[in-house]
């Protein structure tokens, strides 16, 4: 049920030239169920001058082609939908109903982008002068560079993929080596669907020499990254460096804050359940609980209990829940954290510990009692630990959601407008929801401010980074 993946290039899948592979390990069992392809410099050479001549072919595709194209990919991917999650469910943990999820939301994405990339609109400038003639057009950038992380291996490079492809863009996806065969699913449902040869690439290997490499090459004219903050800088300094635009969608530690004039019960319940998706590997996934502290120990004591009945276990069986960490580094980073915090004399309420000996399983966590200095209260989690912390007014917890130098989500619970409307104003975030979770949907923008980086892959704005504007202003002649 799980292929072994290759490299996509210039219309063709197959290995890498030198015949290097990476093992893909599944997480819940730690056991190897395939490898992936290795590109080295050959192999990105040749993507590069396909990704060249992708360009020029596909700049030059009517709008309306792109969308027929997309439209058959969507189908093909749709068709394929269950499979594609089995595979996504060995290869990352999550649970089989998750992946499928995944599947259909990239469905959507693909949809969407499809429609939209129709409606790229340029306009007329009414002119001073008579007989001066004055146009927008709006232009694709040129071939793209996408960096994609493991957590959401579809919906990571389907947003990238379809701003390019939408737009008239060539691109060379660099997908994450450790769940690459639901991304290779998603490329071959448009090679498939009748993308032409050299538009869209799909490599493998190291990511900071794939990066390194690519990222300055000439032909390369956009470049998008999804990830850590700390790379998504270099990356972007890199970018800067060669005058290359960029979109970052790098980390987060939101802040949710629960009101005490907010249905806490429900909160706690909701919260529960988009804390533990994917078990906290979620860049958008509340990681900081702010809870006014008339209703803290009502909204600590019926979050512990909707957190204690969350089912852990392999992401294909039915009855789980909550499947394991991704890898063993995300396993490690749980214990230090959980370490930390005890250590700081932070109480365990729930959880803390590993789950068995095989896989990367860790339990639902939730911590109280924290000091100002914890680990957790800064560094974003990126898994299942929740620290909760109470607050006494408004103009403290505002403080203190706004204290890190992240910025992509935030959340609050609250049945004032009023607060509500204050909240959302004074909140530094790129992304606010409030009495919900709904962010990712295909026709609102997605993207963050601060260090948690700029741009968006979602809505109308998304399509803004795959494009150039270009004035044209001339007189009768």
């Amino acid at each position: 049920m799980y292929p072994d993946t290759l490299l996509h290039i210039d219309g063709a899948w197959r290995p890498g030239r030198q015949g290097r592979t990476i093992p893909v390990q599944n997480p819940a069992t730690g056991t190897i169920i395939g490898q992936v392809a290795h590109a080295g410099r050959e192999d990105l050479d040749e993507a590069l001058a396909a990704a060249e001549r992708g360009f020029q072919v596909w700049r030059r595709t009517s709008a309306f082609d792109r969308y027929q194209v997309m439209r058959r990919a969507a189908d093909l991917f749709r068709s394929r939908a269950d499979d594609i999650a089995r595979r996504l469910t060995l290869e990352q943990g999550k649970p089989l109903a998750e992946a499928l999820g995944e599947v259909k939301l990239g469905v959507e994405l693909i949809e969407w982008f499809a429609e939209e990339g129709r409606r790229t609109y340029g306009r007329v400038i009414p002119a001073r002068a008579p007989n001066v003639e004055q146009l927008v057009i709006r232009e694709p950038v040129g071939p793209v560079a996408a960096f994609t992380p493991w957590n959401f291996p579809i919906n990571q490079v389907v947003r990238k993929l379809c701003g390019a492809v939408a737009t008239g863009c060539s691109i060379i996806i660099k997908a994450p080596e450790e769940t690459p065969a639901s991304p290779a699913d998603l490329v071959a449902a448009f090679v498939d669907a009748g993308v032409p040869a050299g538009v869209v690439q799909l490599v493998f290997g190291v990511p900071s020499e794939v990066s390194s490499y690519l990222i300055p090459h000439p032909v390369i004219r956009k470049v998008t990254f999804t990830g850590s903050t700390q790379i998504g800088k270099q990356l972007a300094a890199l970018a800067g460096l060669h005058m290359k635009r960029a979109t970052m969608e790098l980390g987060g530690h939101a802040p949710a804050v629960v009101f005490a004039d907010a249905d806490v019960d429900y909160a706690a319940k909701l919260l529960a359940t988009v804390k533990y998706r994917n078990a906290g590997q979620v860049c958008t996934s509340p990681t900081r609980f702010l809870i006014e502290r008339s209703v803290y120990d009502r909204f600590v004591e019926g979050f512990v209990a909707a957190a204690e009945r969350i089912a852990v276990g392999d992401g294909l069986l039915p009855t789980t829940r909550m499947g394991p960490l991704a890898n063993e580094r995300r396993l490690r980073a749980m214990e230090e954290l959980v370490a930390d915090a005890r250590a700081c004399g932070a109480r365990v309420l729930t959880g803390g510990h590993r789950i068995g000996t095989e896989g990367f399983f860790f339990s639902p966590t939730v911590l109280v009692d924290l000091p100002a200095h914890s680990r957790i209260l800064s560094e974003e989690p990126f898994g299942p630990i929740v620290p909760i912390q109470p607050f006494d007014s408004f103009a403290e917890v505002i403080a203190e959601a706004n204290r890190l130098p992240y910025g992509l989500a935030a959340y609050a619970y609250t049945k004032s407008l009023a607060t509500a409307q204050a909240y959302s104003a004074a909140i530094e975030s790129g992304m606010v929801a409030i009495n919900h979770h709904g962010l990712a949907l295909p026709e609102l923008p997605f993207g963050g401010i601060k260090d948690s980086g700029h741009g968006n892959e979602g809505g109308t704005e998304g399509l803004e980074g795959y494009l150039n504007t270009k004035l044209v202003t001339r007189a009768g002649l």
